[in-house]
């Protein structure tokens, strides 16, 4: 099984975190293969523990927020499958257009590029 955060996700992460400013394009998708929650994470915060992204437990509620990597990782010892990390991931978009897409839904969903019209706006 593979960790949920290798070494190389690790230091984007922790990167991420440290230019809070920034509306960053996900870094990691975990997953339950089993049930409904899904978690977008974007940024660490330097204790190693605390991560930021979108998080949707399947209650058609998903939000931006924080959650504890060793709380994910006691979920992930806990399920008949743990948690896995979806490699075939390719964010698109910074993470507020993940949850605003997410909100409308009711879940996290996938999305594509974004588009141009013909003035260069993008929409």
């Amino acid at each position: 099984m593979l960790p949920l955060i290798d070494a190389a996700t690790r230091e984007l992460l922790l990167a991420n975190g440290r230019d809070r400013e920034r509306d960053h394009h996900p870094v990691l998708k975990l997953f339950n293969p089993t049930g409904p929650a899904t978690w977008l994470i974007c940024a660490m915060e330097p204790d190693g523990d605390t991560l930021y992204g979108l998080c949707d437990l399947g209650f058609e509620e998903p939000e931006l927020g924080y959650v504890s990597l060793e709380e994910l990782k006691k979920v992930s010892a806990g399920l008949v499958i743990g948690l896995e990390r979806d490699l075939s991931f390719r964010p698109m978009q910074p993470i507020s257009a993940y949850a605003r897409a997410a909100r409308a839904a009711g879940r996290i969903v996938e999305l594509g590029r974004p588009t141009t019209n013909i003035s260069g706006n993008r929409r």
